[in-house]
């Protein structure tokens, strides 16, 4: 597929903007703590996959407006319709938000996630598929799926999450439905860090130009390895770096940081 720009990104359901190659979308239902509904889980899903052809986006934010995150699916937009849906249709809907998911930990592009207050339900879900996670004291994590009946294995929780904060962890949260309190996230690695809310959102920004600034084939790659390595053996994955290492050295940014190591200087890089 040919290279895209980022003007091809026109989302109606949530707020997009863009400084610095550094992309920022915002859930923007405060009145309601931020729901999703059908449309704005197939728009993300959307936008997550064409961002594997967009380059002028090096780095992706992802927040909530009014002091919340996500509340997860709206309750009177998604889960009233889905206790009248027949099986294909519930199964279409599963495997949308699956694909959401999907598009996330393919996208080459670093996504940071700033939470604060709730962050529940599918809002926990988007928390954890990003590659970085940064709360606030007040922010509670939950992921509520037995607390409506429903399987804690809902769009990958039960292969990502242990992976995260550990077996044993993540089991009790899935079992439960409670919420994770922020000192919790931080201590289990759920969270990179905890700061104030007022400098969530900064500090996430803040990351996020560091990452953009940096040489973004050799992140796109670090991503891919991360994801792809769950299901290799030790010995596959040092093949595989091997690899993907080998190819890093054929980057111009690896000559551009060689001569900017001789010359004392600070590489810059150019994403090539």
């Amino acid at each position: 597929m040919t290279k895209l720009t980022s003007a091809i990104i026109k989302p109606e359901h949530f707020s997009w903007s863009i400084e610095d190659s550094v992309a920022t979308i915002s859930l923007n239902r405060p009145e309601r703590k931020n729901p999703l509904t059908f449309e704005s889980y197939a728009e993300l899903r959307d936008t997550f996959y064409k961002l594997q052809w967009i380059d002028d986006i090096k780095v992706v934010v992802i927040t909530g407006e009014g002091g919340n995150f996500c509340s997860g699916g709206d309750v009177h937009e998604i889960i009233g319709p889905l206790t009248k849906m027949n099986m294909d249709d519930l199964l279409n809907f599963t495997r949308m938000t699956g694909d959401l998911v999907k598009a996330m930990r393919k996208c080459p592009q670093p996504i940071i996630a700033a939470i604060d207050g709730i962050c529940a339900g599918a809002g926990a879900i988007l928390a954890m598929a990003a590659d970085l996670r940064y709360g606030t004291p007040k922010s509670m994590v939950g992921f509520l799926f037995t607390r409506v009946g429903l399987a804690g294995c809902d769009m990958g929780a039960c292969a990502i999450l242990p992976r995260i904060i550990g077996q044993g962890r993540a089991s009790e949260l899935l079992y439960t439905g409670r919420m994770m309190s922020s000192q919790e996230a931080a201590n289990w690695g759920f969270y990179n860090g905890v700061v104030e809310p007022e400098e969530v959102l900064a500090t996430a920004v803040t990351q996020a130009k560091r990452l953009a600034k940096g040489p973004t084939f050799a992140h796109a790659m670090t991503k891919k390895m991360l994801h792809q390595e769950w299901n290799m053996s030790v010995d596959e994955a040092i093949d595989s770096e091997a690899q993907a290492q080998a190819i890093c050295m054929q980057t111009k940014d690896f000559e551009r940081a060689y001569h900017a190591f001789v010359a004392k200087e600070k590489p810059v890089y150019e994403g090539n």
